[in-house]
């Protein structure tokens, strides 16, 4: 099993070029399956996550041809698709029952294990298979697979969804491009990686339009035409090394962004006394030797993201005085606390909320990764911490950031992978 090992104490400095949004990549991954069509997508992030979904296509039917050198996917669909996607590529990932919506669309059947992904909280998908029913389909779940049908096709329908979810919004707005008549979709997820989504379907021929801040309209439509499409960046990469920078009193150039998609995030940095130069595509990033505390509450976009929870949680202890973050998206996101607690941080946990105490040093440990956003926050406070730092399980690590230790490296930092 690989780990990082991270020698704390270099300032992080240099110039970061952020990868394309693995959030992002995957929903529209799981559209092509929609089309027959040529599909060439492009700044894709070779990352696990995104390699997986990749061979779920593949298991499918799909002809994929991924270029990593220059991070581009081609996807063809040349004679019908399987229905069927298996426990073995669901298990690490819970985007892939992203493909339950258009499989379930287009061929009026589907057989989609339930999924996995990060321990962070249960992550129903009640929403998705509501939503789903609504508009037709009879959907049961046995040993641990969802079997869907709709042999007459899913039908349009007025769908508000309970609560705002950003897979449930992708699924069911994938799902209605080939659904009969209209489906009104409210209290959808607004995030930049479903609106990058919906410019991607409606290259294809989709007929999709916003209403409102949280409302899509969608007129079901019965052929879709080849397309090429360029992946947003990934704004979570981004501000994890805003903090990284931040952290140790570097200065970092990161490019190949949009500073406005962050504007929730950079706000709360400012207010910490994180200094911030926005250009039109990057933004330079440093720190004063005086961070200031800050309380904090995630939401959905345009909110401070639950993805950047564990990273900043990192950054407020080092921080003057007491910060708070109250957790609102997942009800299990706080599990890097003891690892970092085992560094000397002082965090107290009381229900969905974390009271962090600033100003702290931290010692160098070994480390167990429990999730993605939970092992990069084990590395940022590595790039701090006296001594060394090992940390352990980066699979998680490697499913959503590309070449991070590579990346770390060129900038100052003391680490390197471990076999």
């Amino acid at each position: 099993m690989q780990k990082l090992k991270i020698k704390g104490g270099e300032k992080i400095s240099g110039t970061i070029i952020i990868s394309g949004s693995k959030n992002a990549t995957l929903p529209i991954l799981a559209s092509t399956i929609l089309t027959n069509k040529k599909i060439i997508i492009t700044n894709i992030p070779i990352v696990r996550d995104v390699e997986t979904m990749a061979d779920l296509l593949s298991t499918i039917g799909s002809t994929i041809k991924l270029d990593k050198k220059i991070k581009k996917i081609e996807i063809l669909n040349k004679k019908p698709l399987k229905t069927f996607a298996p426990y073995h590529l669901l298990k690490t990932m819970r985007a892939g029952v992203l493909v339950l919506g258009p499989l379930l669309a287009k061929y009026g059947s589907a057989k989609v294990s339930l999924p996995g992904g990060c321990a962070i909280g249960s992550r129903p998908i009640d929403i998705h298979l509501e939503a789903l029913k609504k508009m037709g389909a009879n959907i049961k779940i046995k040993s641990g697979y969802i079997i869907a049908s709709a042999k007459n096709g899913l039908k349009g329908c007025l769908i508000k969804f309970p609560k705002i979810s950003v897979g449930a919004t992708e699924n069911i707005l994938i799902a209605s491009c080939f659904a009969i008549g209209k489906t009104k979709l409210r209290n959808c997820a607004s995030e930049p990686e479903v609106k990058d989504l919906v410019i991607f379907l409606k290259k294809l021929g989709c007929n999709i339009s916003w209403f409102g801040k949280r409302g899509i309209d969608i007129f079901g439509v019965k052929k879709l035409k080849s397309a090429t499409h360029k992946v947003i960046f990934d704004r979570i990469e981004a501000g994890t090394y805003i903090i990284a920078s931040a952290l140790t009193n570097g200065k970092l150039k990161i490019k190949n962004i949009d500073p406005k998609i962050m504007s929730a995030e950079i706000k709360i940095l400012d207010k910490m006394n994180v200094k911030i130069v926005k250009k039109k595509n990057y933004i330079i990033a440093s720190s004063s030797k005086k961070l200031k505390s800050v309380n904090i509450s995630t939401k959905p976009y345009p909110g401070f993201p639950t993805d950047l929870q564990a990273q900043i949680m990192v950054l407020m202890l080092k921080a003057n005085g007491t910060s708070t973050i109250k957790e609102n998206i997942f009800e299990n996101r706080f599990m890097h606390v003891p690892e970092l607690k085992r560094m000397g941080a002082d965090i107290r946990i009381k229900g969905n909320k974390a009271t962090i105490i600033g100003n702290k040093k931290l010692n160098g440990a070994e480390l167990m990764a429990t999730d993605l956003r939970a092992s990069v926050s084990l590395v940022l406070a590595g790039l701090v911490a006296s001594n060394k730092t090992i940390v352990n399980r980066i699979y998680h690590l490697d499913r959503g950031y590309e070449s991070i230790e590579k990346k770390l490296l060129r900038c100052g930092a003391q680490i390197r992978r471990l076999k």
